[in-house]
């Protein structure tokens, strides 16, 4: 898996501007059990550079993508980092082998409780989870160093920008869903400017809203 995470880095660094993934990064992929946070049915494939399906119509992403994605946020040990999209919890997992504290946000209640007791069973303490809408982040917690976004949002959310340390880092999938894609970096700057910079076209499942908002 993780040679041919390097491959596609190699590949795509064009595009990306990566011509390799940090050190931490991959040594937090190789530390993490992928086989983990998948189906029984799919632990075989676990390590295939390709999404899988975790049910209720969510996917785990690939590991390139994953690993694109942290390198991008540039987590630091201090760190503290906002994720939307629990899913399987293994891109939490990942973060969490590089941040000071992980909070995760998943807005299906059967999704984020599995996540939970998942990650909690192979240890990780730095990880908090909650149901939630992920348009909104997590505003009790906030500020954050680094935001990441696992599903395709029409537009960067206002909540999640404001989230943001002067400093920090979000990086977001934006596209209409079953459309084209494309994952931004978004930066926040010291005097609360806004910039974006696209990364790679990507394919995510769409951000689900609450529909009492």
């Amino acid at each position: 898996m993780l040679e041919e995470v390097a491959q596609i880095t190699r590949e795509t660094a064009v595009e990306t501007g990566r011509t390799q993934i940090s050190e931490r990064v991959m040594a937090a992929l190789a530390k993490v059990p992928r086989h983990r946070f998948v189906s029984p049915a799919d632990e075989l494939a676990a390590y295939d550079n390709r999404p899988l399906s975790i049910g209720l119509g969510q996917t785990i992403s690939q590991p390139f993508i994953v690993a694109l994605m942290t390198d991008v946020l540039e987590v630091r040990p201090a760190s503290r980092i906002l994720e939307i999209g629990t899913g399987s919890g293994y891109q939490a997992a990942v973060l969490a082998e590089l941040a000071q504290s992980v909070y995760t946000v998943e807005i299906v209640p059967a999704l984020a409780n599995e996540a939970s007791r998942r990650l909690s069973g192979l240890g990780y303490r730095n990880v908090m989870c909650r149901v939630g809408d992920g348009y909104q982040g997590w505003p009790e917690q906030a500020p954050f160093d680094g935001i990441i976004v696992t599903a395709a949002a029409r537009d960067v959310p206002q909540p999640l920008i404001d989230q943001l340390t002067a400093g920090g880092r979000m990086v977001i999938p934006l596209g209409e869903p079953g459309g084209a894609q494309m994952l931004y970096l978004v930066e926040k700057m010291g005097d609360g400017k806004v910039s974006q910079r696209a990364i790679l076209g990507v394919r995510f499942v769409p951000l689900t809203r609450q529909r009492n908002r």
